[in-house]
């Protein structure tokens, strides 16, 4: 469809980004990590497993092997958001965090933004278990989080304009409304209309709504919602 590529939308209420930065740099690590070699491919497999989360052992429906469960029951639904099984799908899901997520921790404050993209980990990975009770395959991958930040910008600034790559080719400077309802219209399209069976879409529009809801109480006091912002 599209990539974001730059919104012009400049800080208001932080220096920098910290947690942004922080939480790319882990999902960056951890990838480089698994699958750059540090880990072999039984190993690999083993800790899509033991940190993935797989809804048949978060429901007790099946149980790891003893050696694999490592993590304690729960972690697996925030530990899923920072595993990712290529570059494609890391980068796409850091790109989006990269372009939206500063906005949205400016909104919130470092502490309460770090909170609040956990929570929507969770919240997006607890609705893909739910969704698909018995699956015994591993969700893995920040878009549920990502999906939340993409919600929260959507309830803040939805008329800032963004410049993106559609396509993969045309640039085009369009609202963020369009943009990321459209975005998220698509994962309800794809996931009604028998998409990808690979991809959790249903996980991302959770995330999408867990994002679009916690804002409202979790920004700090006097941060408008439907906030214009600079327009240039």
């Amino acid at each position: 469809m599209f990539l974001p590529l730059y919104d012009h939308n400049p800080l208001r209420h932080v220096r920098r980004q910290f947690v942004t930065w922080g939480l790319i740099a882990l999902n960056v690590a951890v990838f480089v990590f698994v699958q750059g070699g540090g880990l072999s491919e039984p190993a690999m497999q083993a800790a899509s497993l033991s940190f993935g989360l797989v809804p048949a052992v978060l429901f007790d429906l099946r149980e790891l092997a003893p050696e694999l469960a490592i993590a304690p029951d729960g972690v697996s639904l925030v530990s899923y958001a920072f595993l990712h099984g290529s570059w494609v799908h890391l980068g796409g899901n850091m790109l989006f965090l990269w372009v939206f997520g500063d906005n949205v921790e400016d909104a919130m404050g470092h502490v309460r933004f770090l909170v609040f993209y956990l929570l929507c980990a969770a919240f997006a990975g607890f609705a893909h278990a739910l969704l698909e009770p018995s699956s015994i395959v591993p969700l893995i991958g920040a878009s549920g989080a990502v999906a939340g930040v993409i919600g929260a910008y959507l309830v803040l600034h939805p008329k800032v304009r963004v410049w993106v790559l559609a396509l993969g080719r045309v640039p085009l400077r369009l609202p963020a409304w369009l943009l990321l309802a459209g975005w998220i219209a698509f994962q309800v399209f794809m996931a009604l209309g028998g998409g990808d069976r690979q991809v959790a879409w249903w996980a991302h529009v959770a995330g999408a709504i867990a994002g679009a809801v916690l804002v409202v109480p979790m920004r700090r006091r006097g941060v408008p919602l439907l906030d214009r912002g600079l327009q240039g």
